[in-house]
């Protein structure tokens, strides 16, 4: 049928059904009685309407896992993508490490939202940060339990694994979850059964598990506090989300991102005055800037940067401030000066990313003289001050020309 060959094609086209489509056809009338076959070519532009819906469909994949963001780092697009190829097509377990704040428990949420989306799950999120499980109560947390358990086991208890059912289960820190609780929990993501506490017969629960971590898991299976097989099982499909300080070129879309947010949450629209987005974007990306705290500190300075923000409009005093607060939480960072924000405006913030520090530190300073000079002969006066004394002709507007 018409609706057959559509479900075929795409299904080759995306590369589900890794193999091609062929055609077979009946003799016709009074011939021969044999039958005609011919190989369908995925590339003629007949079925372009087809790859386009299926483009369109793994485009809009691509945004969603991005929360909309236009992303510029071609790392993390690239990482994003085959997120989204793997997403689709796979129930086996994901591993996304990285620092803390890089957006682990973000993009867990939104692979879940977009496989619901396509219909490939059915059951609940379930969300659970492994550092928060301390003693007998993780098992019972994880597995559940039977009424008459264990002391206090007045009623019996499904645990989170059972509602994960026919869903994702996210477990956040997974390095710090107990020997113990990693052996039944490797029993349960590759058979789908598991024994709760005092029970004496197996429950079953279908779920896929996505895992986060900020440690190194290898490291920790040598010092003997997290078990090979489960690292095995798990690191077959692994993601390493980069930090904020590794993806300075998304800055802006980003710090666009957090204002909107906090429209959304407060009801109320703050926007930034261009000389303040620029002087908040030279510091946000400038070599002393550590972001140690990666997107929580951005969403941080913006909603401080938006409540403080006289009339709806961040200004230079608020960025000023802002500025020094995050300067005196990473341990002494310096505001970005009039150098740095020239910079920005003349490389855009990718270009500024890619500098070296010891390029960007001289640049920015023969950028601030510039703007302050009234020629580029009086820059260059400034500039070369001691080498032009040595020099029995001198051209400081060709040297300082030819510099930038």
């Amino acid at each position: 049928t018409h609706v057959a060959q559509i479900c075929l094609f795409l299904l080759c086209e995306a590369r589900i059904i890794p193999g091609a489509l062929l055609q077979t056809a009946p003799p016709r009338g009074d011939e021969p009685a044999h039958g005609s076959w011919r190989r369908i070519d995925l590339d003629l532009s007949r079925y372009d309407r087809l790859a386009q819906r299926h483009a369109a469909r793994a485009a809009y994949g691509l945004a969603f896992l991005k929360a909309g963001i236009a992303t510029e780092s071609p790392t993390y697009n690239a990482l994003i993508a085959e997120i989204e190829r793997v997403a689709g097509v796979s129930r086996a377990p994901l591993l996304l490490t990285g620092p803390t704040g890089a957006g682990k428990t973000r993009l867990a949420r939104r692979i879940y939202e977009l496989k619901r989306a396509r219909h490939l799950v059915a059951g609940a999120f379930v969300e659970v940060n492994c550092a928060t499980l301390r003693g007998d109560g993780a098992m019972s947390t994880l597995f559940g339990h039977t009424r008459g358990a264990f002391t206090g086991a007045r009623e019996a208890r499904d645990g989170l694994l059972r509602r994960a059912d026919g869903g994702v289960l996210f477990l956040d820190e997974i390095g710090e979850l107990g020997l113990d609780e990693q052996a039944m929990l490797l029993r349960a993501i590759e058979e789908g059964r598991f024994l709760p506490l005092g029970a004496d017969r197996e429950v079953e629960s279908r779920f896929q598990l996505i895992a986060g971590t900020n440690r190194d898991l290898h490291a920790q299976v040598t010092q003997g506090r997290f078990r090979e097989d489960l690292l095995a099982r798990i690191d077959l499909w692994h993601w390493h989300l980069p930090g904020l300080r590794d993806r300075l070129e998304d800055l802006p879309p980003n710090l666009a991102y957090e204002l909107g947010e906090f429209e959304r949450r407060e009801g109320r629209r703050v926007t930034f005055s261009r000389e303040a987005r620029a002087a908040f974007l030279a510091f946000a990306t400038g070599p002393d800037a550590t972001w140690r705290g990666n997107f929580r500190d951005l969403n941080a300075a913006v909603t401080r940067m938006a409540t403080l923000a006289p009339g709806g409009r961040i200004d230079g005093p608020t960025v000023e401030a802002e500025q020094d607060r995050l300067a005196r939480a990473w341990g002494g960072a310096a505001p970005a000066g009039e150098g740095e924000a020239l910079l920005l405006e003349a490389l855009g913030p990718a270009g500024v990313a890619g500098l070296d520090r010891f390029d960007r530190v001289q640049l920015a300073d023969v950028l601030a003289v510039c703007k302050r000079s009234p020629s580029l002969s009086a820059a260059g006066r400034v500039l070369f001050a001691v080498s032009r004394a040595q020099r029995k002709s001198v051209n400081d507007a060709d040297r300082l020309r030819k510099y930038l």
